[in-house]
């Protein structure tokens, strides 16, 4: 493999960010092809045996096995960075995989984690049980409030972790007072940014040490793979991550990879688009139902918050219905064009029940701590003509009472 004529870090970090999407770390072979390559290898052969002895030993470049290094997954490695600002990056084999490896690859027991209490189900589930497990302690807090962040340190805490905005109740986190007050204590901040990416914020721009990711989301952003991403310092990735994701094997593979290279190339188009129909449907809805929370409304209690973090609102937000889990679960089975799916960031519109699926798996009182009710339902506003998905959400919205 040779880089792009010209292709270095230095140049490709003063192209504009559309560029980067589309153009960032591609590598090509002497074929010379124009879109990236898919290296569907697991291992890698040497010219002699000194050369597999250099290679481990990390005294020569090249690549030695698929589980530590591939040229496709290091494409994409390499635009999730120029992209995020970061100056490293490693891809994993899901969301979740990212968002444990970046929590258990520096924390050991006794350590202590602070935790915003609104956070996607599986992640609550390692703060709340995987953790101990690991004699680590977890302390969750209203992430909206720095100040609580500030009363819940210790000192054993090593790691803040956050989502903002988070999955599903839309809580805004101010980046920039979370993130300063971490690092005045010597505490690494972890923070989710899978429903915004950076196209729409970059939180190392406000102070974060590790951004992770679901690519699976909004990156791919047609409902086609699982992938994951850690965002951080060279330091971080190659002496802290990557001993952990090496053993541990949680690996992305080539074929994924690639397809996420091709998502993030409209990313942009495809975020922005769904977000300015995120806000015509929010719109909407906002006059039909009892409660909605979507960061791109005035209504939105930390509407201001959000809009000067982010770029636009994103495609994702929810509301809630008097009626609990029965008149939820009716509005979903009267959907005829939006499906029911947990998933989001696809450029399908999607919508769960976040009490019965993505939080089943937490307790009731867990829930009712970071204000995921009954009657909460979440939507992912795709790129379909939003006057069809509003007939759609009339037809539904009637089909229950409202």
């Amino acid at each position: 493999m040779k880089k792009l004529t010209g292709q270095d870090r230095e140049t490709t970090a003063k192209w504009k960010p559309a560029t980067q999407a589309v153009r960032g770390g591609t590598a090509r072979s002497e074929w010379g092809e124009t879109s990236e390559a898919i290296f569907l290898t697991s291992g890698y052969a040497y010219d002699c045996a000194a050369d597999a002895a250099a290679r481990f030993a990390g005294e020569q470049e090249g690549m030695t096995y698929s589980r530590l290094q591939n040229p496709t997954v290091e494409m994409l490695e390499e635009r999730i960075s120029l992209m995020e600002g970061a100056e490293a990056t490693r891809c994993t084999a899901t969301g979740m995989a990212a968002m444990t490896a970046a929590l258990l690859c520096q924390l050991e027991q006794g350590d202590h984690v602070v935790a915003g209490r609104a956070l996607f189900g599986s992640c609550r589930w390692l703060t709340d049980t995987l953790l101990p497990k690991f004699g680590i302690e977890t302390t969750t807090v209203d992430a909206r409030d720095p100040d609580l962040w500030k009363a819940a340190i210790q000192p054993n805490t090593k790691a803040f972790f956050f989502e903002t905005p988070a999955n599903p109740t839309m809580d805004v986190v101010d980046m920039q007072a979370v993130c300063d007050l971490a690092r005045e204590n010597g505490i690494v901040s972890i923070v989710d940014n899978a429903f915004a990416t950076p196209a729409l914020q970059r939180p190392m721009d406000y102070g974060a040490d590790i951004v992770a990711y679901s690519a699976t989301k909004m990156m791919d952003g047609q409902g086609r793979v699982l992938a994951g991403a850690v965002c951080g310092t060279e330091d971080f990735i190659l002496n802290t991550l990557l001993p952990f994701t090496r053993n541990t094997g949680p690996t992305l593979s080539a074929f994924n990879a690639w397809v996420v290279l091709k998502g993030l190339e409209t990313l942009s188009l495809r975020i922005h688009r769904q977000s300015e129909n995120a806000l015509h449907v929010g719109r909407f809805l906002e006059a039909r139902v009892p409660r909605i929370l979507h960061p791109g409304l005035p209504s939105h209690p930390q509407h201001n918050l959000a809009m000067s973090q982010m770029s636009a609102c994103g495609p994702i937000f929810s509301f809630s219905l008097d009626g609990g889990r029965k008149q939820a679960h009716g509005l979903l089975d009267a959907l005829e064009l939006v499906d029911i799916s947990n998933n989001i960031g696809d450029s399908r519109s999607l919508m769960t029940h976040p009490s019965s699926t993505t939080h089943s798996g937490l307790s009731e009182e867990a829930r009712a701590e970071m204000g995921v009710d009954e009657g909460m339902l979440r939507i992912n506003v795709g790129l379909e003509d939003p006057e069809d998905l509003i007939q759609d959400l009339d037809g539904a919205l009637r089909a229950v009472g409202l």
